[in-house]
This record gives C-alpha cells, sequence and structure tokens, in this order.
C-alpha cells in the first residue's frame, strides 16, 4: 500500500461562518433589479392568470355543485360536502392553469435560454453528494462517470465530496472500501473527497451545513446531487456559466428526469415525469420567475449566500411540528430569497436526472418523512419577511398532503348524504315548517359537473400528449403518435387505480402526524423494489377490507352510484396485488421489452447514463459486496484497509472530548482483556463495536 493511498481523503479545511438565520427577518430587495422592467411585467401577468383563472373556475365549479346538491334550502351537511369539493376542485384547477402556462411556453413561446458566460470558467464548484445508508457500488461508478467527463470538459474547476451520514456500521465499512478505490481511480483533475460524520446531526441539512463551514470557503458554487443523481457534465457546466453570468442569482434549479426505471411503479413515474413533466414545470418556472423553489438536489447555489441566509432555524416545540426542519430544501429557498437572493427555475436544462423510489410501498414510506417535512412549514409560512411565493411554496406543499384526507372525507360525506337521498323519509313536523326539509340532487346538472372535473383534471395530461405530437423530435423519442397515446391512456389507467390507496395511505400519514408522532429519517430504498408478498398483504389489507366494505355499502345505498365510484373502490379491493405487483423486476422488464410506458432516454440513452449503466453491466459480478464476516475481523485480514479506515476517521476541532462514551471505554475495557479477534468480534455488543471501529487509536494495535 502507497503512501498516497494512507492520505486523508480531504482537502485542507476552509472554514465559512454559517450562522442560523432567523425565523423572523425583515426582507431585503431583490439584487439587480435594473433593467427587468420588461421580465417583471411578463411574470406579474402570469401569475395574475393563475390567480384569475384559478378564482373564477373554483367559483364556477362551486357553484354548479351547490345547484347539483340542493334545489331548495341548503343543510348543514350539504354545506360540509360543497366545501370539501371546493377545495378539491380548486386544487386540480391551480394544477390545471399551470399546465396550461407550461404548454404555451413550450409550444407557442419557447423556454428563453438564461444568459451564460462565455469562455473558461472563473468559479470553482463543489459537487455535494450526501449518501446516508446507501449502496455505493452504483453512486461509484456515477460519480466515476460525470468526474472523467467533467475532467475533460472544465478541468481544475469541479471538486466531488462523497457527505456520509451513514450510521449502519456494515454500510459504512462497506462505503468506505467501495470509495476508497474510487478516490484513487478519479482523475486528478476532479478529485474525489469522502467524509463520514460520526453523528448525523440535522440529518441532510446538517450534513450540508458541516460542510458549507468546514470547507466552503474553498468554493463560489456547489452542486447538490443525491445518491441516485446523475448529471452530464455538459449541464453541470452549463448551470456554473448561468450562475457566473448572474450574480444575483442565489440557486438555480434543474428539472430532473427520471431513468432507469425497472419495476412497473417506478416506469409509471418514469413515463409521467418525461410526458407530463415538461409542461408543469415550465407553468411553474412561467409565474416562479426569481422567486422559485428548491427540492434539494439536481441544483447549483452559491457558497457565500447560502452561507449567509440559508443557515436553518431550529423550529419550537418538539417533533413532529417542532425541532431540526425535514423538508430543509423548501425552508433554503425561501431564505435566500428573503435575504434578496434569486432563485430561479431553469425548466430548459436537459440531461439532469435521478430515480424513482421502486414500489408502492416505497413511495408511502418516503412520503411519510415528506409529509411531516411538510407540515413543519406551517410555523414558516407566516414568519416574517418570507416573499409571497414562497409562502405559496409552503402553502402547496402543505396542501399537497390534506388533499387526500379532503378528499377522503369528500368520499363519506357524499355517502351519507346519497343514504340520507335514499332512505330517509320526510320529517313533517320535526319543526314548525310546512314543507319538509331533505337532499335533493339535480342528476342532470350532476352528470355536466362530473365530466368538467374530469376535464380539469385530465387536460393537464392531455397537454402533455399534445405537446410531443407537435414536435416531431419529441415524438419520435416516444415512439410516434400510436405508441404514445397509448401508453398516455395506460399511464392514466394504472395511475387511477393507485390513486385510491394513496389517498388512504397519506390521510393514514396525516392522521399519524397530526397525533404527534415523529417519523424519524428511513434510507430510501433506490434499486429493487420487490417486497415479500405477505409483507405487502400486511401492509395493505386495510385498504382492501375498506375497499369492500365501501363498494358494499355503495351497492346497497345506489347500484348507479356504486358505478361511479367503482374507480375507487377497484383500486382498494385490489390494493394488495397492485402493490405487489408495483414492484415486481421482472413485470417492469417485460413492459419494456413491449414498449409500454416506453421514454426517449429508454430508445436512445445520453451518453452519461449509457456510460453508468454499461459500466454497472460489465462489473454486476465483481462489483465489492457487503462481507458478511464481523467487521473486525475484516480490519485484521486486511491492515492495509485498517489503515486507510484510521486515517479517514474525521473528527472536526473540539470533537474529541465526545470520543470517551460509555460503550467506547467498555469495548477498550475489553480489548485489554481478549486477544482473539473472532472472539472479541462475538464479545462485544453493536454499540461496542461501533464506537471501537470509530476509535482511531485502537488500530494501532492491529496494524
Amino acid at each position: 500500500m502507497t503512501q498516497s493511498i494512507l492520505k486523508k481523503a480531504l482537502p485542507l479545511e476552509s472554514p465559512l461562518t454559517m450562522p442560523r438565520a432567523p425565523l423572523h427577518r425583515s426582507r431585503a430587495r431583490l439584487l439587480g433589479r435594473n433593467g427587468r422592467i420588461g421580465k417583471a411585467l411578463a411574470r406579474y401577468s402570469m401569475r395574475l392568470f393563475l390567480l384569475i383563472i384559478t378564482f373564477l373556475g373554483s367559483a364556477y365549479g362551486a357553484w354548479e355543485m351547490k345547484g347539483v346538491i340542493s334545489t331548495g334550502e341548503t343543510t348543514p351537511l350539504q354545506i360540509i360536502f360543497l366545501c370539501l369539493f371546493t377545495l378539491n376542485f380548486a386544487w386540480i384547477m391551480f394544477a390545471l392553469c399551470q399546465s396550461i402556462l407550461g404548454f404555451l411556453r413550450i409550444v407557442i413561446f419557447r423556454n428563453l435560454k438564461p444568459v451564460e458566460t462565455t469562455g473558461p470558467l472563473t468559479m470553482k464548484t463543489a459537487i455535494l453528494l450526501p449518501v446516508y445508508n446507501e449502496e455505493p457500488n452504483r453512486i461509484s461508478v456515477a460519480i466515476q462517470a460525470m468526474a472523467d467527463a467533467l475532467a475533460t470538459k472544465a478541468p481544475g474547476r469541479f471538486d466531488f465530496f462523497i457527505l456520509s451520514d451513514s450510521t449502519h456500521l456494515d454500510a459504512w465499512i462497506h462505503e468506505e472500501a467501495v470509495f476508497r478505490d474510487l478516490i484513487q481511480t478519479a482523475p486528478q483533475s476532479c478529485p474525489v473527497y469522502y467524509r463520514h460524520r460520526r453523528e448525523n446531526t440535522e440529518r441532510k441539512a446538517g450534513n450540508i451545513g458541516d460542510w458549507v463551514s468546514r470547507w466552503g470557503g474553498a468554493y463560489d458554487a456547489m452542486t447538490i446531487l443525491d445518491a441516485d443523481s446523475i448529471m452530464s457534465a455538459k449541464t453541470l457546466v452549463t448551470m456554473t456559466r448561468r450562475l457566473e453570468a448572474s450574480p444575483e442569482i442565489g440557486l438555480i434549479q434543474s428539472i430532473p428526469g427520471i431513468v432507469f426505471a425497472g419495476s412497473l411503479y417506478a416506469r409509471l413515474q418514469q413515463f409521467a415525469n418525461r410526458c407530463y413533466g415538461p409542461i408543469y414545470a415550465s407553468g411553474l418556472a412561467s409565474w416562479h420567475g426569481l422567486s422559485s423553489n428548491f427540492w434539494g438536489h439536481n441544483a447549483i447555489i452559491r457558497v457565500k449566500a447560502f452561507a449567509e441566509s440559508a443557515g436553518l432555524p431550529k423550529l419550537p416545540g418538539s417533533p413532529p411540528f417542532g425541532g431540526h426542519i425535514l423538508s430543509h430544501d423548501f425552508a433554503e429557498a425561501a431564505f435566500l430569497r428573503r435575504a434578496g437572493w434569486g432563485v430561479r427555475l431553469d425548466a430548459d436544462l436537459e440531461e439532469s436526472f435521478e430515480e424513482s423510489p421502486p414500489s408502492l410501498l416505497d413511495v408511502i414510506i418516503r412520503d411519510r418523512r415528506w409529509c411531516q417535512g411538510n407540515f413543519q412549514h406551517i410555523k414558516l409560512l407566516f414568519a416574517k419577511g418570507m416573499h409571497p411565493c414562497s409562502r405559496m411554496h409552503f402553502a402547496t406543499g402543505i396542501l399537497s398532503y390534506l388533499t387526500a384526507p379532503i378528499w377522503f372525507l369528500l368520499v363519506l360525506v357524499g355517502l351519507i348524504l346519497a343514504a340520507q337521498v335514499a332512505f330517509s323519509q320526510p320529517e313533517y313536523f320535526a319543526e314548525p315548517s310546512l314543507f319538509p326539509t331533505w337532499p335533493v340532487f339535480d342528476s342532470e346538472r350532476a352528470v355536466r359537473l362530473f365530466i368538467i372535473s374530469m376535464g380539469v383534471l385530465l387536460v393537464p395530461k392531455v397537454l402533455g400528449w399534445l405537446a410531443i405530437l407537435l414536435s416531431w423530435r419529441k415524438m419520435k423519442g416516444f415512439g410516434g403518435p400510436i405508441l404514445v397515446t397509448f401508453n398516455v391512456l395506460f399511464e392514466t389507467l394504472m395511475s387511477a387505480l393507485y390513486a385510491p390507496i394513496m389517498m388512504l395511505s397519506q390521510t393514514k400519514i396525516v392522521i399519524s402526524i397530526l397525533s404527534g408522532r415523529d417519523a424519524g429519517w428511513q434510507p430510501q430504498r433506490r434499486a429493487d423494489g420487490q417486497v415479500p408478498f405477505w409483507d405487502v398483504v400486511r401492509a395493505h389489507i386495510w385498504h382492501t377490507l375498506i375497499g369492500i366494505g365501501l363498494a358494499g355499502i355503495v351497492a346497497w345505498i345506489s347500484f348507479p352510484l356504486f358505478l361511479w365510484l367503482s374507480p375507487i373502490t377497484l383500486g382498494l379491493v385490489l390494493s394488495i396485488p397492485l402493490s405487489w405487483l408495483s414492484g415486481q423486476q421482472g413485470f417492469g422488464k417485460l413492459l419494456g421489452w413491449l414498449n409500454v410506458l416506453r421514454t426517449p432516454e429508454n430508445k436512445k440513452a445520453p451518453e452519461i447514463l449509457q456510460i453508468v449503466e454499461n459500466a454497472m453491466t460489465k462489473s454486476e459480478n465483481t462489483l465489492a459486496k457487503i462481507d458478511p464476516s464481523p467487521t473486525l475481523l475484516r480490519f485484521h485480514q486486511d491492515p492495509h484497509f485498517a489503515k486507510w479506515h484510521a486515517v479517514q476517521l474525521d473528527r472536526p476541532e473540539g470533537s474529541a472530548s465526545k470520543d470517551m462514551s460509555d460503550a467506547l471505554l467498555t469495548a477498550l475495557a475489553k480489548t485489554d482483556r481478549e486477544a482473539d479477534p473472532e472472539r472479541l468480534a462475538e464479545w462485544l455488543t453493536p454499540e461496542q463495536t461501533k464506537a471501537l471501529v470509530g476509535h482511531a487509536p485502537y488500530f494501532k494495535k492491529i496494524t
């Protein structure tokens, strides 16, 4: 083992102060406002269109529903139903208006490219990749591909940092073994660094904050990726040039496209992302302007701006509503904007990719954390100094989960009203009135409103489909007009079946959070979504029973109503097979072979994706696997790895006092009494083993 291999896998620290931002602060003027009158007028026009059309459409839907549910005096239950319907209708109307703006921008006005610098890059950019108990082989392959490309396209201007927050001992040591090889093979003009944090305080936000505080002073910008992110060198350089050309911008967010989908559910998400996503993203960009949002990854950030303004406050109270902010990205974008820095969504950026959770259960697990994080934003929603668009981002994030219980309540209240109409008899003497009061429905108006509601819900999909048909290049990538039309219909059908399952799951999540239960932070599965069948049964048996019960009640009340609600009840009744099928890789491969849910990347993937995929395929049988032997034995069997590991034990200044924990003291005492590593490994508890592995002096004894 050469001396170079044993050097610390980190550069010299360059500290940068990153104070916590106060929850309340006056808003600063947006930097670089001069000369933007035309763009500002266009932006305000888009916002006005969005608000007016959403309001008028929602008011029309509410008026029509009022006419449907009562032709006479309105009962309290009907008022509740009307309010729930109006909230749901306004939500889908808001989405419709954004898709219209996006369609017009793509098809008619085209996405205008922001200004970029030319010539050699002047900014030094760090590419940060936080990991948390992830499978490191796929990450290593992606970083190697991106680093090789950047070394050729912009040598010396980019550095990679793998920022590990892994808490599982086996995952930590396995990633060290994999990333050690990556660090040695990475090009010198685009080096790869690795740091493992001892404690994952504040989770991902704390992970990024730790890097900014210790190394941020050496870099002008940082591009944040997720563990499953891939970006081409062209896109990474373009984002940097755009940040260089706009000194008033603090953050530029790209639109990640979903790739490498293997299972049914991942392929559904991938197709929807590539078919409907562009018009929705362009719609967002049209009214966001310089007050856009941050989605936590595949974005470039000005380090100085981030350090000065985006240190997250600790919310008052305890979890799930207080404490450290889980959904940090929305908050960081809002704080940047409040400090006067522009936050922009560049919907024209291509070759920015991520992967989708592989199964329905994985999405539900992720939603639990996201929902809690979004509900924390209630305290930020009314914080002093927030830009109205930032408040809108917080509000839509909260509503994205509240719509599920609202929809569920709408169904329940509607059933009660239907039962009243079907079975209740007028009580002439219940009140001093000459006429009875009971719910009355206008069936003809109900059919018309149903058609309108379905139109509002489906038009964004139609616009995405139409935008593809109007572009020969896009249509060819999706397989031609017939195939893309079939796939839109198939995706719509499958999404309709999965929607009621997600409705009940998110309703349960909301109830759990409102009852005060903390979600914590679970690692995200990235690739294999196959779940044992009986685990699926246990997870979804309650969906099935509710679906059967709901279908039986509706059929008893009214057979026509049973037919109307069949998409909801059918999805719930079939929740177990649908969820099990969602993560099956074999079925996903069959769909791929049949070109079902095909996207342009399935036909001809960009070069960066081809490199990553080929590398994974070639090394599938040779990739490093987690060694099943006890961790301590691995170090005794491989002294060179033990030495390298000891050098990488990262200890920020002032943290040495934390080393002598009770677990470590006990572990050291056991090492003094037992010299045989096999017997010692059996004697140590998992906590003691982890403490010992994190204690550098111990490794002097075994190397």
